[in-house]
């Protein structure tokens, strides 16, 4: 009976010397995914994807909510108020739903050809909603088109288009180049 006992204690001895116990592997496992989430959210551009969406009077109804988080904010464009400073490069204007309103600063240069001042665009805007909540300065200004029946329905009321002069049809286009001069 001793003898048999003492194999029993010989393989047990030697299952626990060949490594890592399991609950030390999953635990392992997990520290590393753990790792691997945090990055994804925190350390890499894939964190834009689990970034706040809201409208403006969402936000402006509790801007202290919002200070210093970024986040996405939808309104439409205030007609009359683009404004464009060259020195340093920056645009300014203001987007608005239900009565309320955002100014927003953004600092770059270029914008989207379809932002346009007086076309009834929807905008998207991502950034930062500074102290205070008076200003969002965003690092991101994306103009929402309307959909194709949207701007049928625009051309049959005399609208402008936002996307420049009305489209030539194919009867009206020029059958060569030479016609171009």
């Amino acid at each position: 009976m001793e003898s048999r006992h003492q194999t029993v204690e010989a393989t047990t001895e030697s299952d626990s010397s060949r490594g890592l116990s399991p609950f030390l592997k999953i635990g392992v496992i997990i520290a590393l995914l753990g790792g691997a989430v945090a990055f994804l959210l925190f350390g890499s551009s894939a964190s834009d994807a689990f970034v706040y969406s809201k409208l403006v009077n969402e936000v402006m109804a509790s801007p202290a909510e919002f200070a210093g988080r970024e986040l996405r904010v939808e309104g439409d464009l205030k007609p009359g108020s683009i404004q464009f400073r060259e020195e340093p490069c920056e645009h300014r204007f203001v987007i608005q739903k239900s009565g309320k309103e955002l100014p927003v600063r953004f600092p770059q240069c270029v914008v989207p050809d379809t932002f346009r001042d007086g076309m009834g665009i929807s905008v998207v805007v991502q950034g930062k909603l500074e102290q205070g909540g008076e200003t969002f300065l965003a690092n991101q200004v994306i103009p929402r088109c309307p959909s194709k029946y949207e701007m049928q329905q625009k051309k049959q009321n005399g609208e402008a288009m936002p996307h420049g002069p009305a489209a030539v049809s194919v009867n009206d286009a020029p059958k060569s180049m030479t016609e171009l001069k």
